[in-house]
């Protein structure tokens, strides 16, 4: 399989897993949601995040996933593995498991569980990255996974050269300007938060690793070109019309969310592993009622793929 560099930058959806009503991987409705993000000209494929349920996925499963995107992409784009373990050990499995089966970069995210100190999550980090050649880029959540990665932390990880990159999703969207002020371009970073994603690119973050992206490829990928662009009020426009749909990421229930948009864009199923559950009752009416009026009211897009950036 051809190997290719990540450029850090640009769209990539944070993808969910696709199961069929068997609670097997639905691997054709995979391949039509992938298909249609690459068709809409997202800049990477991120499997195994939150989104994609990777702590219901056995490792078959991940290899499965890894395999499929990257015949799915054909060195068009890189497919990105997400790292989410228990264990400094668990990690470092992963990630030179994912390396063998030919992905391209990997997330990594803190200890899942414990919930470590600043010291222990800099070991654990560095450990991951020298155990791998994958480029790699960190996820910072204090707000899910109660764990920060902070300005001095990076200032430590960034002697691993493979650590490139940080998801910033501490909805704290000055952390961009504070990263970029101490690190310049040694460390891209990426909004990973739905509803601070317009901002977030037009102060400067270089990428958006999005959810409702998984529903809504080029809405996405369009507000991304014309921020790039300098074509602020357009996107802002397609960004407000997308706000109640982006407010559905910011939910434990994200998964279920995202994924009843899914069906509704037919891109996807309402299957999740359990314990996750289908929607039920009157917040199954309130996200119906959400994606439906989104869906009434979905707006023309520009042609976003033939925008010239402004130099």
């Amino acid at each position: 399989m051809k190997r290719i560099m990540v450029k850090w930058e640009g769209v990539m959806p944070a993808v969910t897993t696709k199961f069929t009503s068997d609670d097997e991987l639905d691997l054709v409705m995979f391949e039509k949601n992938i298909k249609a993000q690459i068709d809409a000209g997202v800049h990477g494929i991120i499997l195994g995040g939150t989104l994609g349920e990777a702590s219901t996925l056995e490792q078959d499963e991940k290899e499965a996933l890894i395999k499929k995107s990257l015949e799915l992409a054909d060195g068009q784009i890189p497919v990105i593995m997400n790292v989410a373990e228990q264990s400094t050990k668990g990690a470092i499995e992963a990630a030179q498991q994912a390396e063998k089966v030919g992905a391209h970069g990997l997330m990594l995210l803190p200890p899942m569980r414990y919930k470590s100190t600043d010291y222990e999550t800099v070991a654990y980090f560095k450990a991951v990255a020298k155990s791998t050649s994958l480029p790699i880029m960190l996820y910072n959540n204090p707000v899910d996974y109660k764990i920060e990665v902070t300005l001095e932390m990076l200032e430590e990880l960034i002697e691993c050269k493979n650590i490139e990159a940080i998801k910033e999703s501490t909805r704290d969207i000055t952390n961009v300007i504070r990263i970029q002020n101490k690190f310049g371009d040694r460390v891209k970073v990426f909004t990973g938060v739905d509803t601070l994603g317009l901002e977030s690119l037009v102060i400067g973050a270089v990428g958006w690793v999005a959810g409702l992206v998984c529903a809504y490829p080029a809405e996405t990928v369009a507000i991304y070109e014309l921020v790039k662009a300098g074509r602020i009020q357009e996107a802002l426009k397609i960004y407000k019309w997308f706000m109640p749909l982006l407010e559905l990421d910011i939910s434990p229930q994200l998964v279920q969310n995202i994924k009843l948009a899914e069906v509704a864009t037919g891109i996807g199923t309402e299957h999740v592993r359990a314990p996750r559950l289908p929607l039920q009752g009157a917040e199954r009416k309130r996200v119906l009622k959400v994606i439906e009026t989104a869906m009434k009211n979905r707006p023309e897009l520009p042609d976003y793929k033939n925008i010239n950036s402004v130099v």
